[in-house]
């Protein structure tokens, strides 16, 4: 007996119900069976905050919120736990990034501040034990550090070159490093006398492009990752608009422009130009500022730095640790499903969500090792989007449709018809019947749903996908042949062949 012939004897699909009788039609149609784009084999990958790493301020516990943070500390996350590496390894491969809103205020190692953010050798070397059996790349945000204005333009590296130098001593390996974080938004984290102008933050980038090359001759360096707002973008003119101003002055190369955003804001942050509610996570036209915002910045990297790849370093549901009941809900995954498919399509290489752990955004419960349902949504792009992106068309704005190469024909077959796997996400009430051509044969769909927009609980072909003895894999789900209709509120992996 087949797998899939004892789990559909034994372990019944159970269908949930389609909550509305009415119909429509949708065409969904491949324009070009050649690919536009091709992302990183790391292309969904994850953060964990500087803040959870070490035990700073973060944003559990708490609907406070203290100078741009959480008002609660919490202790430093423990790396060494069992199922948080396997539920990694089952994501991979990817990057792990490292930074946030305290990476400029901590020190490396040692301090003469009480109280003051630490991190230590052992944090340190605990991070790349982590990150090595896990399989992981890494990427860093080294402290900037400068508050006060009239030092911006003489940055100095001498507090990080202890770290550089421990880090080569010990062979570790930093894949991809960068300088501060979000230092367009200074104003806000810092106060306004330490938002540095774009000449002088690229000053002072040149000379940690030295310090990191003459370090660690292999890590690639990225900039400046400057904080895009929903309807408002880099703000605030001229204030804080610096991402075309630097690059414009910056003489030295880049291996990797980047850039974070989030569509929405928690009801914690105290400025909010879209609030994340049930509907506007699930309204197209809250969906569309990222394709505007990372036009421009392909833009701006095509004027000034055309050999380097843009990533989206800094990406989560609701800016100030997602929204309590929304960020950590089914509800959730569609935003998810549809800007990595955006990203993709939009020249991205990297996608870096915030964050693997931690927040009502994280994708792993922190207290509990609990996946959410974005991370099961994360989990099934991996197993079946490959590198090779394609265009199509959907005649329904409430039908977002992406198409890669499906992952297990990644390297057999790059030109020709059929292998794809469709992405369509029904972001609408109704059941849809999908019209398509020019994907080739169709034989099996993987079904992401839950009974509620707001369940914890998803379901993937009708069954709650659980990881057993440490694995999961897609052969151990019931497959589902595709029938045209997709059910309202799902997110729909349509796998086609030769």
């Amino acid at each position: 007996m087949s797998i899939q012939s004892f789990f559909h004897r034994f372990w019944p699909v159970k269908r949930l119900p389609r909550t509305s009788p009415c119909q429509d039609r949708v065409v969904v149609s491949l324009m070009q069976n050649t690919p536009v784009a091709c992302v990183e084999p790391h292309y969904l990958s994850f953060s964990i905050d500087i803040s959870v790493l070490v035990g700073g301020y973060w944003w559990e516990g708490s609907q406070k919120i203290h100078k741009g943070l959480g008002a609660l500390r919490v202790p430093p996350i423990n790396l060494n736990q069992k199922k948080l590496d396997q539920l990694v390894k089952a994501l991979g491969p990817a990057y792990l990034r490292v930074g946030g809103s305290e990476a400029d205020k901590i020190h490396y190692f040692s301090s003469d501040e009480e109280g003051s953010l630490l991190l230590t050798k052992q944090i340190w070397d605990d991070l790349h034990e982590f990150i090595q059996r896990n399989h992981l790349k890494f990427t860093f945000t080294f402290k900037y550090g400068l508050f006060k204005r009239k030092e911006h333009g003489a940055w100095q590296g001498s507090e990080i070159q202890n770290l550089l130098e421990y880090t080569h001593n010990k062979g570790y390996q930093i894949d991809v490093c960068e300088l501060g974080n979000e230092l367009n938004a200074y104003w806000a984290f810092h106060g306004l006398t330490s938002q540095p102008k774009a000449q002088k933050l690229a000053a002072d980038y040149a000379r940690f492009i030295e310090q990191i090359r003459s370090n660690l001759p292999n890590c690639r360096i990225s900039g400046p990752g400057s904080a895009f707002w929903p309807r408002l973008g880099e703000t605030i003119k001229p204030f804080s608009n610096i991402t075309d101003k630097f690059l414009a002055s910056l003489e030295h190369k880049l291996d990797i422009i980047d850039w974070h955003y989030y569509p929405f804001q928690s009801t914690r942050s105290p400025v909010r130009t879209r609030t994340a509610t049930i509907q506007s996570v699930l309204s197209p036209d809250s969906l569309e500022d990222y394709v505007k915002y990372a036009q421009q910045l392909r833009t701006m990297r095509d004027k000034y730095q055309p050999q380097a790849m843009l990533w989206t370093g800094e990406t989560g549901s609701a800016q100030c640790g997602g929204q309590q009941k929304i960020s950590d809900r089914f509800a959730s995954s569609f935003w998810w499903a549809d800007q990595l498919g955006q990203g993709a399509v939009c020249g991205q290489s990297v996608m870096i969500r915030q964050s693997l752990i931690g927040g009502d955004y994280g994708l792993i419960d922190r207290l509990t090792l609990k996946p959410k349902p974005d991370y099961w949504m994360s989990w099934l792009w991996g197993k079946l989007m490959g590198q090779l992106v394609f265009p199509v068309t959907s005649s329904d704005k409430y039908v977002r449709v992406y198409c890669h190469r499906s992952q297990e024909k990644q390297h057999t077959d790059n030109n020709g018809a059929g292998c794809y796997t469709l992405l369509i996400i029904n972001m609408s009430d109704k059941t849809k019947l999908i019209d398509y051509s020019g994907f080739g044969v169709p034989h099996c769909c993987y079904e992401l749903r839950a009974k509620k927009l707001t369940a914890k609980k998803v379901f993937i072909n009708g069954v709650r996908p659980k990881l057993k003895k440490g694995k999961l894999s897609l052969e151990d789900l019931p497959t589902l042949p595709i029938t045209n209709e997709v059910a309202p509120y799902s997110i729909n992996f349509w796998c086609f062949g030769d």
